[in-house]
């Protein structure tokens, strides 16, 4: 016979593309095959560097493309349902009627960036918190924060207006490609991305239009909102394979995706250190978040399945601070006249620090600020003249990474919401048994380390 459907899972991520096939066997589902490659994407920003970051669309959905050509075409062939995941907060513009051109490729039809912006993404800096503090206040439950997709746009309209004149359509990637398969004139975005960009109201499922339109904000670039785990349209054609007419699903927040690909129990929680770090549990049914954000607080309320919302410490500093670290030591080798791969260093600190248990060492890691924190970086205190080695210095900042999340959503309090178990995750958790043996020392509760947990399966397992 044919074989058994499948479901394609793709995660849109910050630095990789993901692609995963699943398909239902007895036993429920299970991954068949699934390919991964990095975007190599980061590009300057021109207007707003060196606070800008951004990304070039034309080599994240090449990674895409490359990610799709590499799966099994029979299996590809016996898809029927898309669902697409990917870095919330930032924003992508284009031209509703040329934001791709579809082309042939070995494995079929593709598609490629046409009238397309760069990506500016969650970690763009551009918006100053002086800058933030002088736009209207949200109806909202999420504090607007830089990277957000509605401040971006607000700085654009301040200092590059000429810009935003040469697009009509604006989203998250994920929604631009949703778009781009089914050939959606008008965006559609969930209400999980929706409320990632700010001046979203939650309870209402609406822009504040009324609030942006007295600011000037063009609110013809704000997308139709729709509920996460609805159809967003169809393929409009083929693609690598996959036959014209699959259901595309409404695009959703990676990290909403992530959660739900390992989250079986309400009393688990959820600990995931990739590029940056969360720390989410669930909470109780019909929960509402307050009707306006408290600043001052770690904990956001992200709006996850069936009306039901995730309490999440996220925290801006995981993966990159250590990713930064190894930089320095690069950095700082280079300039001594020797030459040393980053790749080659990762594994060392880590050797070092595993025979260092213990350093009175104490890393405050915030290098990249918090959202509720944007003014405090980075500290180390309690330097001794027996503390300085490599090792030390890997120990006591993998523990201030876990220290610092942990700041955010207190174990007291996760004890509190009945917490049984944590379910660990994400790639610098699996690579770093150093940033394992501090979460283990840290949180007073069994830990699962759920290699599998995964974006583009969960994107796939909600479909």
């Amino acid at each position: 016979g044919p074989g058994p459907t499948c479901v394609l899972g793709i995660d849109m991520g910050t630095t990789s593309v993901k692609a995963a096939l699943v398909t239902g066997t007895e036993r429920g589902l299970a991954l068949a095959q699934s390919c991964s490659r990095e975007t190599q994407a980061h590009s300057d920003s021109l207007e707003a560097a060196p606070q800008g970051m951004e990304q070039d669309v034309q080599k994240i959905i090449r990674a895409l493309n490359e990610c799709l050509a590499a799966l099994p075409q029979q299996q590809l062939q016996r898809v029927t349902h898309i669902g697409i995941s990917g870095q919330m907060h930032g924003v992508v513009f284009w031209k509703s009627d040329k934001g791709c051109k579809w082309s042939e490729s070995g494995t079929g039809p593709a598609f490629e960036p046409d009238k397309v912006s760069h990506l500016v993404t969650w970690q763009d800096g551009r918006c100053s918190p002086t800058f933030l503090s002088s736009l209207p206040l949200p109806q909202s439950h999420v504090s607007l924060a830089t990277g957000f997709g509605c401040a971006t746009v607000h700085w654009y309209l301040k200092n590059s207006p000429d810009f935003l004149k040469a697009y009509d359509a604006a989203g998250t990637i994920q929604d631009y490609v949703v778009a781009m398969l089914c050939d959606l004139k008008k965006p559609l975005m969930s209400v999980q991305n929706a409320a990632s960009w700010g001046y979203f109201n939650c309870r209402n499922k609406s822009w504040n239009t009324d609030i942006l339109k007295k600011s000037g904000f063009p609110v013809h670039l704000l997308p139709e909102v729709g509920d996460p785990g609805s159809i967003a349209g169809r393929t409009t054609r083929a693609w690598h394979g996959i036959p014209k007419g699959a259901k595309v699903g409404i695009a959703l927040g990676d990290f909403q995706c992530s959660v739900y690909s390992c989250l079986t129990e309400r009393t688990d929680a959820v600990l995931n250190i990739s590029t940056s770090a969360q720390l989410t549990i669930s909470m109780p049914l019909g929960f509402q978040p307050p009707e306006a954000p408290d600043p001052s607080s770690a904990v956001t309320y992200f709006p996850y399945f069936n009306g039901d919302y995730l309490a999440v410490a996220a925290s801006l500093n995981g993966g990159n601070v250590l990713a930064a670290f190894v930089g320095m030591v690069a950095q700082w080798t280079q300039e001594l006249g020797l030459q040393v791969q980053e790749s080659a260093i990762y594994p060392r600190i880590i050797q070092a620090a595993l025979a260092q248990k213990h350093s009175k060492l104490s890393v405050h890691p915030t290098i990249f600020g918090e959202r509720h924190l944007p003014e405090e970086l980075a500290s180390v205190t309690s330097i001794g003249a027996s503390e300085l080695s490599l090792g030390h210095v890997t120990r006591a900042l993998c523990r201030g990474i876990v220290e610092n999340l942990c700041s955010m959503l207190p174990v007291q309090h996760l004890e509190e919401m009945g917490v049984r178990r944590i379910l660990g995750s994400g790639s610098a958790l699996a690579r770093n048994e150093v940033l394992r043996q501090e979460v283990e020392r840290i949180f007073p509760f069994p830990v699962v380390y759920g290699k599998d947990v995964d974006s583009a399966v969960g994107a796939a397992m909600v479909m």
